[in-house]
């Protein structure tokens, strides 16, 4: 396994939509490769949820979860591969919340998201699975989606000045917000 480059906001692989893996491509050892390194960079990175094309790759793929997730907590999803994840349902209601992102060092803000959302996708053996996600966990996922398709947080903003870097968020805004 190797920790990789993440790539950062203004590179063109995080604007444009990803693309879909087929069947015999999830099962390839460099894919597999891919899925094993993803997880190995967000976890190194202390993040929740990584997207392929934030390691370069304009792949529809993700990871998210927590290594030591907890099975008997339903929020506290194990580390899973998502895998040409499409929308199956959302939540109208939004809920507002602090956003940062690993290809925006150092920044956050204010983005609203549903407030549950359900997914299906393919798992890394190319099983379809289905998930449905509330509160921070259908945030991250949401997040994750959105760099599939070439969307960023800041896009997401309704108003920019929630807009903070990290050092200020923490000294000013965190705590606020537990």
């Amino acid at each position: 396994m190797a920790i990789l480059k993440v790539s950062r906001m203004g590179h063109p692989v995080l604007r444009q939509p990803a693309k879909a893996l087929t069947s015999d491509q999830i099962l390839q050892p460099a894919i597999q490769q891919l899925i094993g390194d993803m997880v190995e960079t967000m976890v190194d990175y202390e993040g929740v949820g990584l997207a392929a094309p934030q390691v370069y790759q304009s792949l529809r793929l993700l990871v998210l979860g927590y290594p030591d997730a907890d099975p008997e907590d339903p929020d506290d999803l194990p580390l899973t591969a998502f895998i040409n994840p499409e929308w199956v349902t959302q939540s109208e209601e939004k809920e507002l919340g602090y956003e940062g992102c690993l290809s925006i060092p150092d920044l956050r803000g204010q983005v609203p998201r549903s407030a549950w959302v359900e997914v299906r996708a393919l798992d890394r053996e190319g099983k379809p699975f289905a998930l449905r996600a509330e509160g921070f966990l259908a945030r991250v996922l949401q997040h994750e989606v959105d760099h599939l398709d070439g969307i960023l947080f800041p896009d997401r903003m309704e108003n920019f000045s929630t807009l903070s870097f990290l050092e200020e968020y923490y000294r000013y805004w965190h705590k606020k917000e537990d």
